[in-house]
């Protein structure tokens, strides 16, 4: 039985991890699908290319990414993407603010799933503008390596107009205003330095402690919020 026991973990465990990859899948095909919307070739199409770079990073078939580049542009017989971007703002327990980008093609649905994960992990679904003053937009470039006080790279940040260098779990991460996104990924890659990732993300201007007893329900709902299929991306102020 022991044995048995050991090998239906592993089973449920694997569901997890493959529902978990194709939730991830899924999200990336359709960042992907809005981004073709602009044009069909990544080289001429910056979001594309985020896009594009972000799913193979992640590990997404090719067939699904070209899948997704001709449903955007409309290409091979698909109609286009009725997708569409839509921003949430709500509260989690405790006060912690959370930024929910989503991208839908109802949002009337969208919107009852996110009041629901909300709602039975002691939060509530606010109005536009309700906690997104408390955050601000960056642009964030990943370098896989790389010295936060080397001077030829302090110059070359300037003059690519970075707002500042951070040290990060691997290498460095560059900072600078979110329409400096491109210009800055161009420029350092340009100058042969290890560009691993870049991408728009929501920072808190500061960050809120809850009692240690609304910390899971913290977690749960914004892990409840991560696993919606329309869901792109989750931001909070949890310290």
């Amino acid at each position: 039985m022991a044995g048995h026991s050991k090998w239906a973990q592993i089973k449920r465990t694997k569901a997890v991890v493959d529902a978990r990859r194709g939730v991830v899948f899924t999200r990336l095909a359709r960042e992907i699908t809005v981004a073709a919307r602009g044009g069909s070739d990544p080289a001429g199409n910056f979001q594309l290319r985020t896009a594009v770079t972000k799913a193979r990073a992640a590990g997404v078939p090719a067939a699904n990414i070209e899948r997704a580049i001709a449903k955007g542009s409309g290409a091979a017989g698909l109609a286009g993407s009725q997708l569409e971007e839509v921003r949430y703002e709500g509260y989690g327990p405790g006060g912690m603010a959370v930024l929910v980008e989503a991208l839908t093609d109802n949002r009337n649905r969208t919107a009852a799933d996110l009041r629901l994960a909300f709602s039975k992990n002691g939060g509530n679904l606010g109005e536009s503008g309700c906690v997104s003053y408390l955050f601000q937009q960056l642009a964030v470039i990943s370098l896989a390596s790389g010295d936060a006080e080397n001077e030829p790279l302090l110059e070359l940040l300037t003059r690519l107009e970075a707002e500042d260098v951070r040290p990060a779990d691997e290498g460095l991460d560059v900072i600078g205003r979110p329409e400096r996104l491109q210009a800055l990924q161009e420029g350092l890659q340009a100058e042969g330095l290890p560009v691993t990732g870049w991408e728009l993300v929501w920072q808190p201007l500061s960050t809120v402690t809850v009692d240690a007893d609304l910390e899971p329900a913290c977690l749960n709902l914004l892990d409840s919020l991560e696993n919606l299929d329309d869901v792109r991306a989750v931001s909070s102020n949890l310290a």
